[in-house]
């Protein structure tokens, strides 16, 4: 818990704030029946849980690159959340009513997240508390948004 009190206080309270636009969404899933001709909550808890995916992604491209790493594998990674949470919005897109099956596969994604910034952490130095504080705000995602998917 120290590791993750050294992180400057905005970090924490903002990143774990991440968390609002699902709550919204899920809230407004619960008190909204679920139709196809109102399925906006679901919707737009999607395109936030991909935005999220494809921030994360500029997040491990731009550790990777300030601590010089040549490799490829960490900017693959990087790019990897941006094209999944863009082909998650294909069906949304295409007018199929598939919104719930791509929350539910966003939102495993989000969880799995910070295992990459494990796998990152052991060969770029990243600040204490960081790898847990990301598992709190991925955790609080994925499950919200998996639980949106279930609405």
């Amino acid at each position: 818990m120290q590791e993750l009190l050294s992180l400057p206080t905005p970090v924490r309270l903002l990143g774990l704030s991440g968390v609002l636009p699902q709550v919204l969404c899920l809230g407004a899933a619960m008190l909204v029946p679920s139709v196809p001709e109102n399925n906006a909550p679901a919707a737009m808890g999607l395109a936030y849980a991909a935005l999220i995916l494809s921030f994360l992604g500029g997040l491990w491209w731009m550790a990777a690159l300030q601590r010089g790493v040549t490799a490829s594998a960490p900017y693959i990674l990087a790019v990897l959340p941006s094209l999944l949470g863009w082909v998650a919005l294909f069906p949304v897109a295409l007018g199929f009513d598939n919104v719930h099956s791509a929350l539910g596969f966003v939102g495993v994604l989000l969880l799995l997240s910070p295992l990459v910034d494990r796998y990152l952490g052991r060969s770029i130095p990243l600040p204490p508390g960081w790898v847990r504080l990301r598992m709190m705000m991925a955790g609080g995602l994925g499950l919200l948004t998996i639980a949106l998917a279930l609405v």
